[in-house]
């Protein structure tokens, strides 16, 4: 079984979730996941069995079993353990929506995961029940719908971020992580330190490491699009296309952010690709 329903969420919660990605597979060998950094928080709803860590974002934060699981912005990969089946939703929230969806700036959430219903509450609690007992994927995308919806209307007013902050991320992500600090700072009228500050406070990243997780995001993207095609992954033209200096810069980055080189990635999060003959050179 290997069923990977994606569905996007109603329009107005849009500008702050980007995605609800179902899944449940069966019948697969052990394995491991690493959760990799991400421009997104993460918000997981099991179905069948509970999720369990074997290592977080903070390397302090002892292992565990989630029924529910939320996660800050982090730059170090969380490891997930599966016994050969695992079934759940998981949603990408978008840093500066997390006021207006969990109540809390996602600063407060930086690599740490918490069990869900420690943000949300009783009706997080609630949520997760009826996911499990919905009758399929679609039911299940509404209860979603529904839940988030009803957060978003329950927004105080005043409550989101600065604007200042909101347009340093903006750029950041129109130039895919490119736009360096001082010119974020001189577009949004603040010192590069008061910047800083403020966009760690209310995402958790300072706007330097948000630009790299931003890059690394995409070609993490990019890697897994060509893998699932079993073709092999072109390394160097990747660098260049993501705002690497070279191949080995993303190399390092690899092995900075993820935990692991590309190869060692792709091997375990996509088996056909060494059944393809995608070998990669690594520098």
């Amino acid at each position: 079984m290997d069923e990977r329903p994606v569905a996007c969420p109603a329009p107005p919660l849009r500008p702050y979730v980007s995605s609800y990605t179902g899944y449940r597979q069966a019948g697969l060998p052990p394995g491991r996941h690493r959760g990799l950094p991400s421009p997104r928080l993460t918000l997981i709803f099991t179905l069948d069995e509970p999720l369990t860590l074997t290592g977080h974002p903070d390397p302090g934060q002892a292992p565990g079993t989630y029924d529910t699981l939320i996660g800050g912005l982090h730059t170090r990969p969380a490891l997930i353990a599966h016994p050969g089946r695992q079934s759940g939703i998981q949603i990408g929230l978008h840093p500066l929506g997390a006021r207006a969806l969990l109540g809390l700036p996602a600063g407060e959430l930086a690599s740490i995961d918490l069990p869900a219903d420690a943000v949300l509450g009783r009706h997080g609690a609630e949520l997760g029940e009826r996911l499990r007992a919905a009758q399929g994927w679609p039911e299940r995308f509404a209860l979603l719908d529904a839940y988030l919806l009803r957060c978003l209307s329950r927004e105080p007013g005043g409550s989101g971020p600065s604007p200042e902050v909101v347009r340093a991320w903006q750029l950041l992500a129109r130039t895919r992580g490119a736009a360096p600090v001082a010119l974020l700072a001189d577009d949004v009228g603040w010192s590069a330190r008061h910047l800083t500050a403020r966009f760690r406070q209310e995402t958790g990243l300072a706007p330097k490491t948000a630009a790299r997780v931003i890059r690394f995001d995409r070609a993490c993207r990019l890697l897994g699009d060509r893998a699932r095609t079993g073709r092999p992954p072109l390394l160097a033209d990747l660098s260049v296309r993501c705002g690497y200096f070279d191949q080995a810069h993303l190399a390092r980055e690899f092995r900075s952010l993820a935990g692991c080189p590309p190869s060692q990635w792709l091997a375990e999060e996509f088996r056909n690709v060494q059944a393809a003959g995608g070998a990669i050179e690594e520098r």
